[in-house]
């Protein structure tokens, strides 16, 4: 095996966070906001990557095939959601505020 180009390395928070050190980013060519892939190679190796961005999510994507077919085999199922559930809907979120780069909390975890 080839020696590597680069090595560093990181430091675990108490909430398991770490950050990207300069030279690694500058390799993967990422910017603020994007994705990294981790793969567990089988000797326990783990590769970092970049992620590209048109990767669909594998759960997301079965979960909404099981939906559409759901749908297609049963239509009957489908009804118009009523101005009533819909406005008690609207008064449970309105004042959620979600910010999803924030930390996880403790109790989250």
């Amino acid at each position: 095996m080839p020696p590597p180009i680069l090595v560093t390395e990181s430091t675990l928070t108490e909430r398991y966070q770490t950050t990207v050190p300069d030279p690694i980013r500058k390799a993967l060519g990422l910017k603020k906001r994007e994705k990294i892939r981790y793969t567990v190679q089988a000797n326990g190796d783990v590769v970092l990557s970049r992620a590209e961005s048109h990767e669909e999510d594998p759960v997301m994507s079965c979960f909404l095939d099981f939906i559409a077919l759901d749908i297609a085999n049963n239509p009957s199922r489908i009804s118009v959601v009523g101005e009533s559930l819909a406005n008690r809907i609207q008064s449970l979120v309105a004042d959620v505020e979600i910010d999803l780069d924030s930390p996880l909390s403790e109790e989250d975890e």
